[in-house]
């Protein structure tokens, strides 16, 4: 077997080459290496990305942020500058366009704030995270759950927000 490994923008892709004289043994291997690489996959993103949960929790903590500048850096230190955000009511482009659009929640949803609500499921850069948003007076005014995908850095690269309605 011959195993080559090659740089690419996300990361690193592996080539596995069998030579073995019967194409039938060769292609028996091939669900046994998907299923080896794949645990071997989510090995590496749980390491990489260990600190996923807080990942979250800055998310979520940038929508209760009033000040615009103050909000951006805090988006700016856990999202690629081309994150995507896309729910019912948005489709967003960019952290300009993300600050814009939290800053009218900020506006037309005063003293809400936004939070997350259990456990980060965290599966090859992909999060998936409860959320719930409470009113001034702590109750629970809307909930859904998100998914995140982070790119290679490790930063937020674009979320799919899902209300429970």
């Amino acid at each position: 077997m011959t195993i080559r490994l090659e740089p690419v923008e996300s990361g690193t892709r592996i080539h596995l080459a069998h030579a073995f004289a019967e194409a039938d043994v060769r292609d028996q291997h091939f669900q046994g290496w998907r299923f080896q690489l794949s645990l071997f996959a989510n090995l590496v993103a749980d390491e990489v990305n260990a600190g996923a949960p807080d990942l979250a929790d800055a998310w979520f903590a940038a929508w209760s942020i009033s000040d615009g500048a103050e909000r951006v850096r805090s988006l700016e230190a856990i999202a690629a500058p081309e994150v995507r955000f896309r729910d019912r009511y948005a489709r967003i482009d960019g952290l300009t366009e993300l600050n814009a659009h939290i800053a009218a929640s900020k506006r037309f949803m005063p003293g809400i704030r936004m939070e997350r609500n259990g456990a980060v499921r965290h599966c090859q850069h992909m999060l998936l995270a409860d959320w719930v948003t409470r009113g001034p007076d702590g109750a629970e005014r809307m909930s859904g759950i998100n998914v995140f995908v982070l790119d290679a850095q490790g930063r937020i690269a674009s979320v799919t927000g899902f209300w429970n309605q």
